[in-house]
């Protein structure tokens, strides 16, 4: 009996384990889709997206960002750099 115990501590906390490193595996496709974005792009082309609509994905990955604040603090301090230097570089940010 003492170790079917066991079986009821360890399975709930590989599950979790496991959705933890899912979210982190989907920040991180999604961080490095942003990194590129603004690497690739031109100066023109990122003022042009500026007043743009966010889609449909971008609005849901917002949305888990707000809601998880350690996803939102990993994911910014990973696109931080590279995304305000370019801004800088192309003037949107002083």
């Amino acid at each position: 009996m003492h170790k079917r115990f066991w079986w009821f501590v360890i399975l709930p906390a590989v599950f979790v384990a496991s959705l933890s490193f899912a979210q982190f595996s989907i920040l991180d496709m999604v961080a490095d889709k942003v990194i590129q974005r603004y690497q690739m792009s031109t100066c023109e082309q990122l003022w042009m997206k500026k007043d743009q609509p966010k889609l449909a994905e971008e609005q849901r990955v917002i949305g888990l960002l707000r809601r998880d604040p350690a996803m939102r603090t990993e994911f910014l301090n990973r696109v931080a750099a590279p995304i305000a230097n370019k801004m800088f570089e192309c003037g949107m940010i002083p």
